[in-house]
Formats: structure tokens, C-alpha cells, sequence
């Protein structure tokens, strides 16, 4: 298993393509991701009860073998009625007629500003164009990463290749957007983030319970602001074009997934609306892997927690005070919070007590540790041997800026 340099064409027949068509003034707003083969996948959408109409159309349509996705930036088609829907479904209509497929075959996704309607005839038109221009390679995959953004400053892809017992190389690619309104809690079947994943790998079944676990060990552990898209969705997608045996239960392929899916996850959060920091969180010791990424997830979506980090504070009631919200057990006497690595390891908290004196030395080196741009969390909840990571990022005065106006 190793790490390539690729996107989400570099698995075998899989084209994309990303072309402007008008909704935003100048960027590229419109992608489409197709597979010149039938697929079989997995979706996970948005649990917010105010789901955009691309995904109610999505949920509504129970077929997760689509063999192309249609995807528009720059307006959500979210909170736009029955108008919004009837919008999603000629969305996937014009791309089954464009590419002569069965309309049951097309994923629909959007994400942008909220409550306005689409511009159907530009949408039209540049369904028409992206149709024209599928390609694979390195530029069709930064075309199409590219039209998938709103307030993102640069692409999020990732790629790994495996090589199966029978000498079968597969491979697994990416791309997402997120920058902000993540805190993505998706489910298969039920940030804007949207994420899509395609592979060449062979499968006998719909993936759906581990995609899941795949979902919950990345996307579903990640934090900006704490509020949850109307629009999130996660596709897995594969066609089986490498060959080989298939995949279903193969341990070492579900890892690369993973690997792909928190590699994304981390850029979404990297990324994150006026962030300066990178926050990873390392849980041990929790009652099991579900309390340990409980735990993680409420913490790094402390508002608190996330302005300490940004002005360099090590004020470890932040996270204790988040930990003691989250409902996971712990041991008070036994927790353990240290900030670093290796030798540049700094204990807040251990043994019941604060271990750091204001205004000394080890606050001071602490505080040093902090104003760096990755700051690594490790914290032993000291109950058992559950563990899990959960990602974010700080909190700034830029972010205030950005979403007071967004509209504008």
C-alpha cells in the first residue's frame, strides 16, 4: 500500500471534468465525475433535518450505483421548496441525457449560499459543456476539484494504490470541499463537506457498513464551526475496472479508503474559514473506540476550546470542561492531557491536578508549542483501552469576517 500523487481520475475508468458556467462571476462552478463502467458504492448524507433538496432527491432515489455525479458550487439548493427539488431531478435528467445514461445512474450535489434558486438554463448549458470535456489526467482532476469550491483557498485530493494477493493493483482517489458550517455527522442510506471517492476495485455487494466506519473515522471526527451542512454527502464509488478478486472484506484495501477519506478530512479542517492551526486530537484510554471518538469529536468542536488554541493558550480547562460535556467516562485521577511530540512532549493536566505554574517556564514553552501552525492533543481519559483521533482547527477573527458576509 502506498501514497500516490493523483486524483480523482487516477483509478481506472474514471473521467471528470470542471467548466464554468455562470453561477459564480468568474471560478469554476460545475463538475462532473464519470465512470465508463457501472459501479457499486455507498453514500452517507447530512443528518440535519433541513437537508438541501440535492440530497432529499439523493435519499429519495435508493440506488447507490451511480455511475456519474453532478456537482454545482457557489448556490446549496437548500431551503428552496418543491422548486429546489424538481431543480435537483432536472439536474440529473440533463446529465443522463448528456451522457446516455439511465437518469437511476446520476448523483446530484450542490453547495453554496443557502435559499436561492438555481440558474437552470446556465446549469443547462454547462452540463452540456462538462459532457464535452470528461478527461482524465491531472488537469481534468484539478478542473473538476477546482468547480466544487465556495470559500476553499486551494483543492483537497488524496490518492493510494494496494496491490492484492493475485498481484491486482487497485487504486483509490479522492477530492473534497469544506471550508466552513462543518461538523459533518453523516450516515450511509439516512460542510458544506462533500467528498467523493472512486476506485477500480471489484466488489460483490454494496459496501454500506464499511464505508460507515470509514465515514466515522474521518469525515464524522472533524470540526470547523460546529454547525452541520444542510448539504453534506460522502460518495464511495467503484467499477471494478482493475480486475482481480473482490475487495468486500480485504482489510489492507478499507485501510487505504481510510487513508484516503482522513486525508481529506484533515485538508477540510486545514482549510477551514479564516483557520490558522491545524488541531489533532489523540484520545486513549477511553471505555472503547465509540467513547473515545465522542469525546474527540465534542472537544474539538469547543468554541472555547478552539479560541484558546488560536491565541496560544494552554488553559487546559478548555478541554476538560468540553470533556466533562461530551458524556464519555473517564477517571479524573487517572486523565492525562499533553500537548507535542517525542521530546517537545508538555503535560497540562495529570494526576488530578494542573501541572503547569503560571508564568513559568513550562507555560512559557507550552505557549511556544501552541503558536505553531499543528498542534498535536493527546489526551488519556484513563478508563480503558478505547482510542480514536478527531480533528479541527481554530477559531479567528477571520472566520467572524467571512461569515458575516457571506451573502455579500
Amino acid at each position: 500500500m502506498k501514497k500516490i500523487n493523483g486524483g480523482i481520475t487516477t483509478p481506472l475508468g474514471w473521467m471528470a471534468s470542471g467548466v464554468h458556467c455562470g453561477i459564480k462571476r468568474e471560478r469554476l462552478d460545475l463538475a462532473l465525475l464519470y465512470s465508463e463502467r457501472p459501479t457499486m458504492g455507498a453514500v452517507a448524507y447530512t443528518q440535519n433535518r433541513m437537508r438541501a433538496a440535492p440530497v432529499e432527491y439523493m435519499v429519495a432515489r435508493k440506488n447507490n450505483d451511480i455511475r456519474a455525479f453532478i456537482i454545482n458550487s457557489g448556490n446549496a439548493n437548500a431551503i428552496t421548496g418543491r422548486q429546489g427539488f424538481e431543480d435537483a431531478q432536472k439536474m440529473a435528467e440533463l446529465t443522463a441525457e448528456a451522457l446516455k445514461l439511465d437518469v437511476s445512474e446520476i448523483g446530484v450535489s450542490s453547495t453554496g449560499i443557502i435559499g436561492r434558486f438555481l440558474p437552470m438554463d446556465k446549469i443547462s448549458t454547462g452540463i452540456t459543456k462538462a459532457a464535452r470535456e470528461l478527461a482524465r489526467g491531472r488537469k481534468a482532476d484539478h478542473r473538476a476539484a477546482q468547480a466544487i469550491l465556495t470559500t476553499d483557498k486551494v483543492i483537497k485530493e488524496a490518492a493510494m494504490q494496494v496491490k492484492l494477493k493475485d498481484g491486482t493493483v487497485v487504486t483509490v482517489a479522492g477530492m473534497a470541499k469544506g471550508s466552513g458550517m462543518i461538523s459533518p455527522s453523516m450516515r450511509v442510506q439516512h460542510a458544506t463537506t462533500l467528498s467523493f471517492i472512486t476506485t477500480d476495485a471489484t466488489f460483490t455487494s454494496p459496501p454500506e457498513e464499511r464505508w460507515q466506519e470509514v465515514i466515522d473515522n474521518s469525515f464524522n471526527v472533524i470540526n470547523v464551526d460546529g454547525d452541520q451542512s444542510t448539504n453534506d454527502i460522502s460518495a464511495f464509488m467503484a467499477n471494478g475496472a482493475s480486475g482481480g478478486p473482490p475487495v468486500d472484506d480485504n482489510d489492507k484495501f478499507w485501510k487505504a479508503v481510510t487513508k484516503v477519506a482522513q486525508s481529506l478530512a484533515k485538508q477540510v479542517v486545514t482549510d477551514g474559514e479564516g483557520a490558522t492551526k491545524l488541531i489533532e486530537l489523540k484520545v486513549i484510554g477511553a471505555k472503547d473506540s465509540a467513547d473515545a471518538r465522542r469525546a474527540g469529536r465534542w472537544i474539538i468542536s469547543s468554541s472555547l476550546v478552539k479560541t484558546a488554541i488560536f491565541g496560544a493558550d494552554p488553559n487546559f480547562g478548555r478541554v476538560l470542561a468540553a470533556l466533562g460535556n461530551s458524556g464519555a467516562d473517564f477517571d479524573i485521577n487517572r486523565v492525562r492531557l499533553t500537548i507535542g511530540t517525542g521530546d517537545k512532549t508538555i503535560a497540562l493536566f495529570e494526576n488530578g491536578r494542573p501541572q503547569l505554574a503560571p508564568c513559568s517556564e513550562g507555560e512559557l514553552a507550552a505557549r511556544k508549542l501552541l503558536s505553531n501552525r499543528r498542534i498535536i492533543m493527546t489526551l488519556d481519559l484513563g478508563v480503558g483501552k478505547g482510542k480514536a483521533e478527531a480533528w479541527g482547527c481554530d477559531l479567528s477573527y477571520e472566520y467572524v469576517k467571512i461569515n458575516a458576509e457571506y451573502t455579500t
